[in-house]
């Protein structure tokens, strides 16, 4: 018997969280630079997680949220190189999703001296399930 048939019939299921630590880092990190960072970090990713087989957005749903993402993203103070990156993997995520892995790399790259190590694993689990 499971603990899942255990619960009485009113109960709801867990809401999953993705991206717990990025948010988590979000959520203290100072104001300014390493929140934005932050923040613009898990916009994108959750841009990329949408892009896999298994949630099969349509097209034209990705492209749209894209080209809202690129604007959010022109609107923050973040360093050339984090802005660049983030900017790459969200024009990505509205096309193939083969050209947001590469990007998605160059982001984690771009971001490592402002995310934690859970942060940073998220971002690797989410391209090596996007890869594989």
């Amino acid at each position: 018997m499971t603990n899942q048939a255990a619960l009485p019939p009113y109960v709801l299921a867990t809401p999953i969280f993705r991206f717990r630590a990025l948010a988590a880092l979000a959520g203290r990190a100072a104001l300014g630079g390493p929140r934005e960072v932050a923040l613009a970090t898990y916009l994108v990713a959750r841009l990329a997680h949408d892009c896999s087989p298994a949630l099969a957005l349509p097209a034209n749903i990705r492209a749209s949220r894209s080209i809202g993402a690129r604007s959010w993203l022109s609107s923050l103070a973040l360093p050339t190189t984090v802005r660049a990156s983030l900017a790459r993997l969200a024009e990505a995520t509205d096309g193939d999703a083969v050209a947001v892995v590469p990007a998605l790399r160059a982001v984690i790259s771009a971001t490592a001296t402002y995310l934690d190590s859970g942060a940073r694993l998220e971002l690797e689990r989410l391209a090596r399930a996007l890869a594989g």
